[in-house]
C-alpha cells in the first residue's frame, strides 16, 4: 500500500469515530445543561424558545471541549483497528516509520487545534456573552442584584468597573476596582475599595484609595477615603449587555484589561493565566494525538473497551492537571505563563518521547 493511499485510509478510518465521539459527547453535555435549565421552564415559566436559545449559544463552547476529546478517541479507535488486524505491523515491517504513519493524525490534531483557537477568539466569546445576558435578564426579573462577581463592565462615561465578590443577601460588594480613562495621560485614575453598595444609579464605596498617575505611569496623587459616592447615568439593568467575564472576552479584550491593571500596580495573576490558557487549551487536540499514537499502538490489542478506558484516563489527567496548574498560577505559586502551558509541555513531551522510543525499538 502506497504511503499516500495509507494516509487517505487512516483519515477515512478516523472520521467515523471522530464524528460519533464529538456528536455523542456534545449531546451528553448539552443534555446535562438542559437538565440544569429545566427549572426555568417548569418553575419560572420561561418560554421554551428562550431555553432553546440558551442551548444554541452553549453549543460552541461545548464543541471546543468535545473536539479535542473526539480527536483522542478517534485516534485510539482507528489505530486500534490497524493494530488488531495487524495492518500496522505489516506497514512497520515494510519499512515505514511509526512517526510517518502518525503524520495524518498529527495534521488532523493541528488542524482541529487551529479551528478551536479561531472559535475561542471569534465565536465562543460572542455566544458566551449572549447566553450570559439572557441569564442576567432572567435574574433581574426575579428582583435579584444584577451585578456579578469577577465581571468587567463599562458605563457610558467609559469607566470600567470590576467587583471581585458580591454578597447578594446583603447587597454588598467586596474588592471593587474602577478605572477612569484620563484624557491627559495614557494611565487611568484608579479607584479601589474594600467594600461598597450599589443601588440604582449610586455606587457607595467604603475604605478605599483613589490613585492618579502621570504620563510616565508614576503615581502623582493618592487619596485615602472612608466613603466615596460615584453616580452613574444609568441604573443596574442598563449594564446587562456590558458585563463580561473572562469567558466572554477574546484575548485582545482581556489583554487590554490586564494592561491597565498591571500599569496601575494591581495584581491580576488569575486574569493573566486565563489569557495564556486561551492560547494553550486549543492545543489539546495536538497533545492528545501525541499521546494517542504510542498508547494506541500498545492498547490496540486490548480492544475498544480498553482503549476507551485509557482515553478517559488521559482526558481526566490532562484537564485535572490544567486546573491544578491554573490555580497555582492564579495564587502566585507558579509563574502565570508556565502555569497555563505546563500541561501541554508535560503531556506533549511524554507523547513525543514515547513515539521516539517506539521508533528506536
Amino acid at each position: 500500500m502506497g504511503i499516500k493511499l495509507l494516509d487517505k485510509y487512516a483519515v477515512k478510518e478516523f472520521l467515523g469515530p471522530f464524528v460519533a465521539c464529538v456528536g455523542g459527547i456534545t449531546i451528553l453535555l448539552i443534555s446535562g445543561y438542559l437538565f440544569e435549565l429545566s427549572d426555568l421552564v417548569f418553575v419560572k415559566r420561561v418560554p421554551f424558545a428562550v431555553v432553546l436559545q440558551l442551548l444554541g449559544y452553549r453549543i460552541p463552547a461545548v464543541l471546543t471541549l468535545t473536539l479535542p476529546i473526539g480527536v483522542l478517541f478517534a485516534t485510539f479507535l482507528s489505530l486500534g483497528r490497524f493494530v488488531k488486524d495487524n495492518e500496522l505491523t505489516v506497514m512497520l515491517c515494510a519499512g515505514h516509520r511509526l512517526a510517518r504513519f502518525a503524520l495524518p493524525y498529527l495534521v488532523i490534531g493541528l488542524a482541529v487545534s487551529g479551528i478551536t483557537l479561531a472559535a475561542n477568539e471569534h465565536l465562543v466569546p460572542y455566544t458566551n456573552h449572549r447566553e450570559a445576558n439572557i441569564l442576567r435578564r432572567l435574574v433581574l426579573q426575579d428582583g435579584l442584584p444584577v451585578i456579578e462577581e469577577k465581571v468587567f463592565f463599562k458605563d457610558p462615561d467609559n469607566r470600567f468597573f470590576y467587583i471581585n465578590r458580591v454578597d447578594r443577601d446583603r447587597n454588598l460588594l467586596s474588592e471593587v476596582m474602577i478605572y477612569v480613562p484620563n484624557p491627559e495621560s495614557d494611565f487611568p485614575t484608579l479607584i479601589t475599595a474594600r467594600t461598597g453598595e450599589f443601588r440604582d444609579n449610586l455606587w457607595h464605596l467604603q475604605n478605599g484609595i483613589q490613585r492618579e498617575f502621570d504620563s510616565q505611569g508614576y503615581l502623582r496623587r493618592e487619596v485615602v477615603f472612608a466613603t466615596l459616592d460615584i453616580v452613574t447615568e444609568e441604573p443596574a439593568e442598563a449594564y446587562l449587555g456590558k458585563q463580561k467575564t473572562t469567558e466572554e472576552m477574546n484575548r485582545r479584550e482581556l489583554r487590554e484589561h490586564i494592561a491597565v491593571f498591571e500599569a496601575s500596580g494591581i495584581k491580576v495573576d488569575s486574569f493573566v493565566v486565563d489569557y495564556h490558557l486561551k492560547l494553550a487549551l486549543p492545543g489539546a487536540s495536538l497533545i492528545f494525538v501525541l499521546l494517542a499514537v504510542p498508547f494506541g499502538f500498545h492498547s490496540g490489542r486490548g480492544g475498544r473497551f480498553f482503549a476507551v478506558l485509557v482515553g478517559l484516563g488521559i482526558v481526566f489527567l490532562y484537564y485535572a492537571a490544567t486546573s491544578i496548574f491554573r490555580s497555582m498560577g492564579a495564587n502566585g505559586i507558579l509563574a502565570t505563563g508556565p502555569a497555563a502551558w505546563l500541561s501541554n509541555i508535560l503531556f506533549g513531551g511524554v507523547g513525543a518521547a514515547a513515539i521516539l522510543w517506539l521508533e528506536r525499538r
